[in-house]
């Protein structure tokens, strides 16, 4: 099973981090961490996000769908990174998120990666074989 574990972030803890905290101390705890999860076999992949003040949202209520340029006010908490792992089981993925190193203010959202299986749709649907074909092409 695959499942993605999203950072976030309050705007308030990551305005006092950037001030606090040593950076190199971030980074190496951060590569001892994703080095962990490289050894166990569980990292399909992570990154790290830009700011809000580069993203932007497009809302779709509309046609033509609305783009609105970042930092975005409303936004109690912001995404600043994530990981994809390849694990067995639910308690697994609970097992690597409660070993990141991260703080107060600071939280994984944790969810799991829906499989093709989970749409409930007919195996032979064209977009469905499609999709597998490029995933093969991609890995």
């Amino acid at each position: 099973m695959r499942y993605m574990m999203i950072m976030q972030v309050s705007p308030e803890a990551a305005a006092l981090a950037a001030e606090t905290l040593d950076m190199d101390e971030i980074v190496a705890l951060m590569g001892a961490y994703n080095e962990e999860l490289q050894k166990a076999g569980v990292l399909l992949s992570g990154e790290g996000l830009s700011d809000a003040e580069e993203g932007f949202r497009v809302d779709f209520s509309t046609t033509p769908p609305v783009v609105t340029d970042g930092p975005f006010a409303e936004a109690r908490e912001v995404f600043t990174g994530f990981w994809i792992l390849e694990v067995s089981s639910r308690e697994e993925a609970e097992h690597w998120a409660r070993k990141c190193p991260l703080g107060p203010g600071v939280a994984l959202e944790v969810r799991r990666v829906q499989e093709v299986a989970d749409l409930g749709l007919d195996a032979d649907n064209e977009w469905i074989a499609k999709e597998q074909e490029w995933r093969a092409a991609n890995s």
